[in-house]
């Protein structure tokens, strides 16, 4: 029987180590033979969330698991129990496949398994695991990667996403539907699919130099913009707006006014039953044929496909 180790050392988030526990803890009724034995293992009592939890079994069991779970970390501040991080690396040494769920990925970075690997973690704190694991090649956007024996989920659902990715590799894909369905929730979804989200920027009652601008802005999607149009109504030259929009955004007026448009076609794709052709007129896109293009580009997949993840009218 394939063993699943669950790491639990430091301060911990209970999403995580429950979602993984509860996919590879409790089999399907149509589980084939040899499903997995799933193992607590840490030094000691460990903090998850609000409550207080006793591994089952020490950090020396994990290193001889088949397949390693690292849940997430509660404050990516904090440097990673230097235990868990030998017994993590010990157990890639050894054959373990490793996958770490949403904050977890700082663990693998600091047993230096993601050197040389492409990795996520999420949106929020990808940017610190970059900067913190230069070698790695970090990809912001995506619920998750594969690089076979190491694996890395963003945040939250993501986490569901890789378990049931686990799974399908394991058992096939009508086990790991079978297990979405217990789940109540589609079938996973792949990990090239973005983390559906796009960089928050206040544009409300903010103080940057941008605020009133930006808030103007998103009030005009459905019209045409230019960064002179912009740079005209922030009473500025569009020179001197771009290095505003790159200091207070990170991008160029143009990347930024996409990025609300977008924003704005998963609102209507999510809350309304507009065709495509009118949420691409009703985001400024003109036409469904670059709606398409462009939120593909953006999100990682088809509009009509966003809609259907977001939409609950089947949930069978």
């Amino acid at each position: 029987m394939p063993t699943v180790a669950l790491a639990a050392a430091g301060r911990m988030l209970h999403f995580e180590l429950a979602v993984a526990h509860e996919i590879f803890g409790n089999p399907p009724l149509d589980a084939p033979q040899g499903w997995y034995d799933v193992l607590l293992c840490g030094p000691g009592p460990v903090r998850v969330g609000p409550f207080t939890v006793e591994p089952d079994h020490d950090l020396e069991r994990l290193v001889r698991a088949d397949t390693v779970i690292v849940p997430a970390c509660a404050d990516v501040d904090e440097p990673p129990p230097p235990e868990l991080v030998d017994a993590v690396r010990a157990a890639h040494a050894a054959g373990a496949r490793v996958a770490s769920l949403c904050t977890g990925a700082f663990v693998l970075g600091a047993a230096g398994l993601l050197d040389g690997r492409r990795a996520t973690t999420h949106w929020a704190h990808a940017a610190e695991l970059s900067a913190r694991h230069p070698l790695a090649e970090v990809d912001p956007d995506v619920l998750y990667t594969d690089n076979g024996s190491v694996l890395t989920a963003a945040g939250k659902a993501a986490a569901v996403d890789l378990c049931l990715h686990l799974i399908h590799l394991d058992h096939g894909a009508a086990v790991a539907n079978s297990i979405a369905r217990r789940l109540v929730m589609a079938p996973h979804r792949t990990g090239g699919q973005a983390q559906f989200v796009a960089t928050p920027v206040q544009v409300t009652g903010g103080d940057h130099q941008l605020a009133d601008l930006l808030a103007w802005v998103q009030q005009r999607l459905d019209r045409p913009l230019t960064v002179t149009d912009m740079a005209r109504r922030a009473s500025t030259s569009p020179r001197h707006l771009g290095r505003q929009f790159r200091a207070v955004t990170g991008r160029t007026p143009l990347q930024w006014l996409l990025t609300q448009r977008v924003r704005r076609a998963q609102e209507l794709l999510e809350a309304t039953d507009e065709t495509i052709e009118a949420v691409a007129v009703a985001t400024g896109m003109g036409t469904a044929t670059t709606l398409r293009r462009q939120f593909k580009r953006v999100v990682g997949v088809p509009p009509d496909t966003y809609r259907r993840a977001f939409r609950t009218a089947n949930p069978a």
